[in-house]
């Protein structure tokens, strides 16, 4: 395989772009100011004739370069980051800020602000994804209690954890650990201009809307992921939600605000929610999605999490094309992705 950024025509088209995703394979250094940056540098752009490239900082300063401070400033801030999160993933209980603010030398308000912008997640948000990720991970293992599992991850009393086990788990741990047994799952099944679509609802919110030719594939899809839990159709009142949401796939226009029941990592409900707040109508790449929730470099991470969003249009992976602007990669098909962006261009 040609390994990436192997010539210096594709080097200079990351540096113009300043495509974080590059950094790591060179460094471009500047004649005229005696610097060497990072491919994802915002320093101005140098003039081509005055770029030379190099394959790490270390041959750089042996040509007679410095680095540069707006770079270092940058990657020392994402390394203060990168400890915090390893502090919170670390501790048994989720730790104050003035507890990682003693650890990291900061001040708690500079480190809530720090934290937000490189994550686009608080530090107590962060803990608790991270310690609901863990409780799912622990509930896998069916060899310790639902008890233990709450304490192994993070929680330090049933009582606190039960108060918000609806809201990270969509039920009860009992119920999440055997696929849903005991949980009441209201969904329908329809159809609309792009093919079947199937809307499931928990007791906290729309919990999956799927796309597809088959019914009963969509169907069976909903049943492995709560293989346990009682799943009732036909239901009068819900089949009119499924009517708003068919609506809002054949006129965008009308909008569409329901009570989501998201399931994610840390990582994938940052991405989520940044999705949710793309227009209809615009487009944005992966890169972009990545630098508005302060993890420039997670570019492949971010597509992995549109591809595991099982909220289609409610959450709109859909609006995520490629840098330049192909369409490509969508959980329910390349095309329904291009019919759904062309219904939402017409209308901006």
């Amino acid at each position: 395989m040609k390994p990436a950024y192997a010539t210096d025509a594709e080097r200079w088209l990351a540096v113009q772009n300043r495509d974080n995703s590059a950094a790591g394979h060179f460094v471009y250094a500047v004649r005229t100011t005696g610097i060497y940056c990072q491919p994802g540098c915002k320093s101005r752009l140098a003039k081509r004739e005055n770029v030379s490239f190099f394959a790490d900082p270390s041959a750089a300063e042996a040509a007679g370069f410095r680095a540069c401070q707006r770079c270092a400033g940058a990657s020392r801030r994402s390394d203060l980051i990168a400890r915090a999160c390893r502090l919170i993933e670390a501790s048994d209980s989720a730790p104050n800020l003035d507890q990682l603010g003693l650890e990291l030398c900061l001040s708690p308000f500079h480190l809530h602000r720090l934290f937000k912008a490189e994550t686009g997640l608080t530090p107590k948000a962060y803990a608790s994804a991270f310690r609901a990720q863990r409780l799912r991970d622990r509930l896998g293992d069916k060899t310790s209690s639902v008890t233990e599992a709450i304490y192994d991850a993070g929680y330090n009393s049933n009582s606190r954890f039960y108060e918000s086990a609806g809201q990270r788990l969509g039920m009860l741990p009992k119920q999440y650990r055997a696929g849903g047994q005991g949980a009441i799952i209201h969904f329908a099944l329809g159809q609309c201009s792009l093919g079947a679509i199937l809307v499931a609802q928990s007791q906290r919110g729309i919990c999956a809307i799927l796309l597809g030719d088959d019914p009963e594939a969509l169907l069976n899809d909903l049943q492995d992921q709560f293989p346990k839990a009682q799943l009732i159709g036909a239901d009068p009142d819900f089949e009119r939600l499924i009517a708003v949401i068919v609506g809002f796939v054949e006129q965008p226009a009308l909008g569409l605000d329901l009570p989501l029941d998201v399931q994610g990592t840390a990582f994938q409900e940052r991405v989520w929610q940044a999705l949710r707040e793309v227009p209809a109508g615009q487009r944005v790449s992966y890169s972009e999605i990545a630098e508005r929730i302060g993890a420039p470099k997670a570019v492949r991470a971010v597509a992995q999490a549109c591809a595991a969003n099982r909220i289609a249009v409610a959450i709109p992976c859909h609006r995520v094309v490629r840098r330049d602007g192909d369409i490509s990669g969508y959980r329910w098909g390349v095309e329904r992705k291009r019919q759904l962006l062309d219904r939402e261009t017409a209308l901006s």
